[in-house]
């Protein structure tokens, strides 16, 4: 049986003597899975992205806490481990910040995702051989955008910049992909476009995704499994069709109103008409099963 993709076995965060970010969290998330993670502003999305990603560390207890990719330890202990720098070639980290260097061209900032892969000295001076520019060229036309490669990359809209990073992903080859609210500064039809474009990527190559959204709308559209967190823990792991607006609302009491947003409107990719996003819910999952009932959902502490 294969590792999974990312697994994290009773982790925990605290910044300084605040309140734990998250506690004893324990999660496994199998190759080729798209999982949102949700919850409200403070819940620790952004924290436990930047963890898995090695890019926080993690608390040094319990002893047996630890992170792995594909069944190597990205984090043990609260210290990142030797093989973090291996690991990191295949986790592919995407923001809400676009991260482009704004005067140098769209096509230079995406081989920047071959540093690690290429001599220090030629990633230093922006070196890349023919065959890595084509590759950058490739996976720029994957996301749609390999017209703007010349442009700088302060040219580029939002979303254009944010294909961009996911252009960047691609080239360096990742094999988990970490996006933390990707779309949150984008507006509708742009943040669609980018959530299409990831899912498209887990699809049909088989990357993992793990994604962190603030609105619930886009992670039950397009992630089959969510993570949803809360005081300092997961308080919901299960199918997103078994969620509902009355479910959420009890989940998450008053802070409900920052997760789903009844008014906004989606279109319908067969139809193309307008449809409120209420409707969302009730739709059939998406293998044309039945949506679960309440006893199929696991919550923390219901379970």
């Amino acid at each position: 049986m294969s590792s999974p993709a990312v697994e994290i076995s009773r982790i925990g965060k605290r910044f300084g003597r605040a309140a734990p970010v998250f506690k004893d969290v324990s999660l496994a998330i199998r190759p080729g899975e798209m999982v949102a993670l949700i919850g409200a502003s403070g819940s620790g999305k952004s924290t436990l992205i930047r963890a898995i990603a090695g890019r926080t560390p993690i608390d040094d207890e319990p002893a047996n806490s630890e992170i792995r990719i594909f069944g190597h330890a990205m984090q043990a202990r609260g210290r990142v481990t030797g093989e973090a720098g291996a690991l990191r070639a295949r986790v592919g980290v995407i923001f809400q910040q676009f991260n482009l260097v704004s005067w140098l061209s769209v096509l230079t900032n995406v081989m920047f995702g071959l540093l690690g892969q290429v001599p220090r000295w030629r990633g230093s001076l922006g070196r890349f051989t023919r065959e890595e520019k084509l590759r950058a060229m490739r996976a720029l036309q994957r996301v749609g955008i390999a017209e703007h490669a010349l442009k700088r990359g302060s040219e580029l809209s939002g979303g254009q910049q944010q294909r961009a990073a996911i252009a960047r992903t691609l080239v360096q080859g990742a094999d988990v992909l970490l996006a933390d609210e990707p779309i949150a500064s984008l507006d509708p039809n742009s943040a669609r476009r980018v959530m299409d474009i990831i899912s498209d990527l887990n699809e049909r190559e088989g990357i993992t995704v793990v994604i962190s959204l603030h609105q619930v709308e886009y992670a039950l559209r397009y992630c089959p499994r969510i993570v949803a967190l809360r005081n300092g823990g997961i308080a919901y792991d299960g199918p997103s069709e078994a969620l509902t607006p009355a479910f959420l609302a009890e989940l998450y009491g008053t802070e409900s109103d920052e997760l789903f947003l009844p008014g906004l409107k989606e279109t319908s990719p067969s139809s193309g008409a307008a449809v409120d996003a209420v409707s969302l819910w009730n739709k059939p999952a998406l293998n044309g099963g039945a949506v679960p009932a309440r006893d199929d959902v696991a919550v923390a502490g219901h379970a």
